[in-house]
């Protein structure tokens, strides 16, 4: 027999449960001190409802973050897919050890929330800073993207489980419909921060600001909002530091808001020289002109350099003369081309009556006609009246523009770089060669770039492989030099192109234009010959949209 003890039983000790229920069996929680909740905190639906906004916006801002470095890595890199794959692979990995590492923190979530929003606003806020200035001063931006990334992403993992701590203890709940709030506000952030990415953040702030505005945001609306709720866990001492750390972050963003120009300024004189003349951010690119402005100019697009002085007629000449010899030449479509180079040479033919110039990017073509180095480079061809001009993507044109009957091209012209000099794959398909052969008029042409040979001749058999998928006969050729030999180390080389055309096109030069510099009617043959012996008895296959890369 069991003798119990007279008298009633002992008194439990108070555990942190605000509504006062007791805990769950085997469940340790820390107690409170026993202070005065926020006023807010008397009013559960809107204590309730400024969690869930914390979450929005933190949600909101995590995936600006992400797309940030998307951007980034594109710019830097060239290659969309590769990046977007990393980041979003990466990030998702980690955010799952963000979540697991939350569980240790559970005890005080209120402060461990503080924590991780200042740690995740500074983070992701200098993230794209020092992405950039790695890929600048040091070379080695790819591990320090993925660092960041993984950080950023353990740093994302860890609000929801701590979120779902915070709102239960404004009034505990059934966890599934928590949890239904928690991820529908999560979900709806991350909507928000995604659509005003591409249309508010990136054309009006740019990656480097936008980035630091947004860890501004996080800091207040994760941290501040969170302390100033939850503001009885933390013991005063700890509630000013952790204050103290939010403001600190704020300062720090500030700061490197108020200096990202010089950093950037620095930057670029360490990628390009000391004489960068004009920077612009267009709606995919950057784009930087460097160089006096009565001597030799250099043309960068996203880093990559695109246009050099004294060398870039041998690329101009080499794609357009070819094509506008072979046949009828009055009407031209430039797929391309906003720097006016290539355009130039059209206009030297004097059977051309209209040409139109397709380009994404409306800020590379107003730099052609505003800057008066690279204005005189291309002859001021923009401005010439026989020209139209067009923003929109050339593969995406292609696919929309319905033209009306005895409106098709005599010379298609894709003067945009191969895949082996940095150029899209889109561009070198067989779908955008077989959308470009639709526009050609009877006996009409059209030439592409091959690429440099220095980089191997794949790309030119990729690209002849589909264009003859999409029913044209082709000749490739070949100009002597790079385009870019004066600006840049390494060998001499040659560049490749492809004249094609439903019957097999001839390659000579027109008696109606002035003799270009880089081209003979011999040294064309001899190219084609040489080249056409090359050709690989199995050629690799085109490149499609939906086939291997």
């Amino acid at each position: 027999m069991i003798n119990h003890p007279a008298g009633p039983p002992p008194a439990q000790p108070s555990l942190d449960l605000d509504d006062g229920s007791p805990p769950r069996p085997g469940r340790s929680l820390t107690p409170l001190p026993a202070r005065r909740p926020s006023r807010l905190r008397a009013h559960p639906e809107l204590a309730r409802l400024a969690v869930l906004l914390a979450a929005f916006v933190c949600a909101a801002c995590g995936l600006v973050y992400e797309l940030e470095l998307v951007a980034l890595g594109d710019y830097l890199l060239g290659d969309s897919v590769t990046q977007t794959s990393v980041v979003l692979s990466v990030m998702v990995f980690a955010m799952g050890l963000g979540s697991l590492l939350a569980k240790r923190f559970s005890c005080r979530p209120a402060t461990a929330f503080a924590l991780v929003e200042c740690a995740l606003a500074l983070t992701g806020g200098l993230s794209v800073l020092a992405v950039y200035s790695c890929w600048a001063w040091i070379g080695r931006h790819q591990a320090v993207m993925v660092g960041l990334t993984c950080l950023i992403g353990i740093l994302i993992g860890a609000e929801i489980p701590l979120l779902m701590t915070l709102i239960q203890r404004i009034r505990r709940e059934d966890a599934g419909r928590a949890a239904a709030d928690l991820f529908a506000a999560d979900y709806v952030g991350a909507l928000i921060g995604g659509l005003a990415f591409p249309f508010v953040i990136l054309p009006v702030l740019g990656p480097g600001s936008g980035a630091l505005v947004t860890g501004a945001v996080n800091a207040v609306a994760g941290a501040a909002v969170v302390l100033w709720l939850f503001r009885e866990e933390p013991a005063p001492r700890v509630r000013l530091l952790l204050w103290g750390g939010c403001g600190l972050v704020l300062a720090l963003l500030a700061a490197a808001a108020a200096w990202s120009g010089a950093v950037e300024r620095a930057a670029r004189q360490a990628l390009y020289g000391g004489q960068v003349r004009t920077v612009s951010q267009g709606l995919r690119q950057e784009i930087v002109l460097t160089g006096p402005a009565e001597g030799p100019l250099r043309l960068y697009l996203d880093g990559r350099l695109a246009v050099c002085g004294p060398d870039e007629y041998r690329g101009s000449e080499g794609l357009v003369h070819p094509a506008m010899a072979a046949g009828p030449d009055a009407r031209v479509l430039l797929l391309g081309g906003g720097d006016g180079l290539a355009l130039r040479e059209v206009l030297r033919h004097r059977g051309v009556r209209s040409v139109l110039v397709v380009d994404h990017d409306p800020a590379l073509p107003r730099l052609a006609r505003t800057d008066p180095g690279l204005a005189a480079l291309s002859g001021r061809s923009l401005d010439d009246p026989r020209v139209r001009t067009a923003q929109a993507d050339p593969l995406e044109w292609l696919r929309t523009v319905r033209p009306a009957p005895g409106e098709s091209f005599d010379v298609v012209l894709a003067d945009l770089p191969a895949p082996s000099d940095g150029g899209p794959v889109t561009f070198h398909s067989q779908e955008f060669y077989g959308l470009a052969t639709r526009l050609l008029a009877p006996g009409g042409r059209l030439a592409v770039r091959g690429g440099e040979e220095q980089h191997g001749r794949r790309g030119l058999w990729q690209a002849e492989s589909g264009l003859r998928a999409a029913g044209l006969r082709t000749v490739p050729y070949a100009v002597a030099g790079s385009a870019t030999a004066s600006c840049r180390p390494g060998p001499e080389g040659s560049q490749s192109f492809l004249l094609a055309a439903a019957a097999q096109p001839p390659l000579t030069l027109a008696p109606d234009a002035p003799a270009p510099r880089a081209l003979t009617p011999d040294t064309l043959r001899s190219s084609a010959a040489r080249l056409t012996a090359l050709r690989p008895l199995h050629p690799p296959a085109a490149l499609t949209l939906l086939g291997p890369h």
